[in-house]
């Protein structure tokens, strides 16, 4: 049997109708993934829809309600393989009622496509998308100038998005200069999987290329197992197949696992029976893998998306309350004590409070202890206190379970990281 190649996950973010789903359905006609003749039915029902030029976007956008609306409402996974890599495509929504969806589709990626519409530039979202990434601990990022068929192919018009785009990434704590930025058209295939006339000036990668050149995910295999649950079905002839992408550690068949918190809040206990990843059975499945799982002793009443799949010898901790650093990137007013907004971390949404306020660093550099309030641009160090069940750990231990996004009112206002955790005592 061949070797298997490394696996990565990419996830295409960027504002609504940039044209993530139609570069990623092109990428999948021109490298073969889709039969000429499979497009030509989504060509006619692109028309059909109203929706003339969409063929590429129904690749990915497979349901009715998003066929029609002409927007990616949920995450939707496809397989690609490269030279260097098996790569996973996540295509995360851009529409703002689907930020929370993107934030899972973020949570699970190794590497990003920031895609930006050269006619349109930088929008509110591409904002937002980029902090959540850099939040997510995403941190490879390319970034596709897309649309450029629709401005002449004009390499000023490019170089004005990419400055633009630039200072946004800086200002997140990105270091442009190792950032590639890519000039292309998903409508027209121009540097998607082949390289394109239009652009003699351009001499960077394609898209495909540039999969290549990300340097291969860390693999955290060293920590302890943790399975953030990103939905649960009842399968036929199986039974209640939990599904989710493996965070760190290893999975094995026979391994005893402990689901976190569960229906109870004080977990589920049962024995991995089996794993399936890409429609194959596994023996074993190691982070970055997206599995579903069979567990003897969990049904479906026992567990629901947000709950954490760990070794049962090294469980994650419940929270009672924790202290983290946060970065308030967007509220309409501001932050005190007493606020209660709902916490995304992996895949898990709860409702937390803001129990105190420590201390706080502003955009300036001047630090106040015990602030009164956080503005947007501060960072401060504060106290929270779930309500309810979160299954969380601090940066030291585990920082793929200590990161998380916060949402308030259909926005992300900020985003932050654990460092200090009490757990709830059972």
């Amino acid at each position: 049997m061949a070797k298997q190649k490394p696996i990565i996950n990419i996830v295409f973010v960027g504002h609504v109708d940039h044209g993530k789903s139609t570069t990623i359905g092109r990428l999948m006609f021109d490298t073969g993934k889709i039969a000429p003749e499979e497009l030509e039915k989504l060509k006619a029902e692109a028309v059909r829809h109203g929706k003339a030029g969409f063929e590429f976007a129904f690749v990915m956008d497979k349901f009715k309600e998003e066929r029609e609306r002409g927007v990616t409402i949920d995450l939707s996974y496809q397989k690609l393989v490269t030279q260097k890599y098996e790569a996973t495509i996540i295509d995360a929504p851009g529409h703002k009622d689907f930020v929370k969806n993107m934030i899972t589709g973020a949570s699970q990626a190794d590497v990003a496509f920031l895609t930006i519409s050269a006619k349109d530039g930088v929008q509110p979202q591409t904002k937002e998308h980029v902090w959540l990434l850099r939040t997510m601990g995403v941190s490879q990022v390319a970034v596709n100038i897309n649309k450029m068929d629709t401005v002449g192919y004009k390499e000023d018009i490019y170089n004005k998005v990419k400055a633009d785009v630039s200072a946004l990434l800086k200002q997140a704590g990105y270091k442009p200069e190792g950032i590639t930025f890519l000039a292309i058209s998903g409508q027209m295939g121009d540097n998607v999987a082949k390289k394109s006339t239009n652009m003699p000036w351009y001499k960077g990668p394609t898209v495909l290329e540039q999969i290549d050149l990300f340097k291969e995910p860390e693999k955290p295999t060293n920590l302890p197992l943790r399975m953030p649950l990103q939905d649960v079905y009842e399968i036929t002839g199986i039974g209640t197949v939990p599904v989710g992408k493996i965070e760190t550690g290893i999975m094995k068949v026979g391994m005893k696992v402990i689901a976190l918190p569960g229906r109870s809040g004080k977990g589920v206990e049962g024995e991995v029976r089996s794993i399936e990843m890409h429609h194959e059975q596994m023996t074993e499945a190691s982070a970055g893998d997206n599995v579903g799982i069979n567990v003897r002793g969990l049904g479906k009443k026992d567990i629901a998306r947000g709950d954490v799949v760990c070794d049962a010898a090294k469980p994650a901790t419940i929270a009672d309350e924790f202290v983290a650093q946060v970065a308030v990137i967007s509220h309409p007013t501001v932050i005190a004590k007493g606020y209660t907004p709902v916490f995304h971390v992996h895949t898990a949404q709860v409702p937390c409070q803001f129990i105190e306020l420590i201390e706080k660093t502003d955009p300036a550099g001047v630090v106040t202890k015990s602030p009164d309030f956080l503005k947007n641009g501060d960072v401060a160090k504060v106290r929270i206190k779930p309500i309810g069940n979160l299954v969380l750990e601090t940066q030291a231990a585990n920082p793929h379970m200590a990161r998380f996004a916060i949402r308030d009112a259909g926005a992300t206002v900020a985003a932050g990281v654990c460092i200090e955790l009490k757990a709830k005592v059972a």
